[in-house]
């Protein structure tokens, strides 16, 4: 009998326990990588900037724990948490459900009349988009939105020099921005094309179709 090869790499989507704003971040689980279960959520701590360890793994519908690097299945979803409780929410499409007008986070930007969309991180197929929303009413610099972006986005390359559609057009201005629309955010280099939206949004949050 032949021995057995090594665990197959892994994708997974982890949540932070009970943040309805948090919209995930995706890790890749190699046995070189993370050796132990311990290992993992040592990262996850880190990653996910907890108030407290990370002890405890739970899939976010059932709410079953996971008990080691076994359990977790490639593109499966999970929430983080400490010793506390699972506060059970609808993490898996907090930040890209679908809106009469499109596509983003549609628990309360509309109702604060706020313009709301997301956002890619270019060349990044790991990371989740980040829900971007902005005041309707009070017109923001071009500049003052990419230094806003630079903030939040956190790019390996640096600072945001441009925001570019999904097909890799640039968007100039702040008026050519669509509500509920989603965006990549590029750096000094150019703009990578991938496949962002097939693989960083959910399977169930997509059968509504994109617009």
């Amino acid at each position: 009998m032949s021995p057995r090869g090594p665990a197959p790499a892994r994708t997974v989507l982890i949540y932070r326990n009970g943040d309805s704003f948090f919209p995930g971040r995706r890790f890749l689980v190699t046995p070189r990588r993370f050796p132990t279960f311990e290992s993992f959520l040592d990262e996850v701590t880190k990653a996910l900037h907890t108030p407290l360890a990370v002890r405890n793994l739970y899939t976010p519908r059932h709410g079953r724990g996971v008990t080691g690097l076994g359990d977790l299945r490639d593109g499966g979803q999970y929430v983080a948490a400490g010793s506390e409780r699972l506060r059970k929410l609808e993490y898996r499409c907090l930040a890209v459900l679908p809106t009469s007008h499109g596509w983003g986070n549609p628990g309360s930007s509309r109702a604060l009349g706020c313009f709301s969309c997301s956002v890619f991180r270019n060349g990044d197929l790991l990371s989740p988009p980040f829900p971007l929303e902005l005041p309707k009413r009070i017109p923001l610099q071009w500049d003052t939105l990419l230094a806003t972006l630079t903030e939040k986005v956190e790019l390996g390359s640096g600072a945001v020099n441009k925001l570019c559609r999904l097909d890799g057009t640039p968007v100039c201005a702040g008026e050519e921005l669509e509500h509920g629309q989603h965006y990549v955010a590029v750096g000094k280099e150019e703009y990578k094309p991938l496949p962002y939206w097939e693989l960083l949004v959910p399977q169930e949050c997509r059968t509504w179709g994109y617009v």
